[in-house]
């Protein structure tokens, strides 16, 4: 085996389809925002979970800044669009959880930088 057909076999092995699946999703998540803030939902922590099984049905847990933010009844349905127009998934479920209640430290750093919070 020469060196090429050695990289493409090790490739190979290291592609993994619900990994890839896994970083489409999040990449349909992150196309999701906050209205108030200009940060995607991703980042500002609000994901929670997200599950894929093997029918690649998701189910999402997700929060929002507080309990009164006026597009509770929005934005779990963005999401839940933005993920099933990936083109493997088969259903997307969101589900809004209080617990635990969402806290800025929960933001990633990227989203810190976004917001001069750093």
């Amino acid at each position: 085996m020469n060196q090429t057909e050695a990289d493409m076999a090790a490739a190979k092995a290291a592609y993994d389809p619900r990994a890839v699946l896994m970083d489409q999703v999040v990449s349909a998540i992150k196309t999701c925002y906050d209205p108030e803030i200009p940060v995607d939902i991703w980042e500002l922590g609000l994901i929670y979970r997200v599950d894929i099984d093997d029918s690649n049905n998701v189910q999402i847990d997700m929060t929002l800044t507080s309990p009164m933010c006026p597009v509770a009844g929005e934005l779990p349905l963005q999401v839940q669009q933005a993920v099933e127009s990936v083109e493997d998934v088969t259903t997307c479920k969101v589900e809004l959880v209080w617990d635990p209640p969402w806290r800025q430290d929960m933001m990633s750093e990227v989203a810190r930088i976004q917001l001069d919070m750093f």
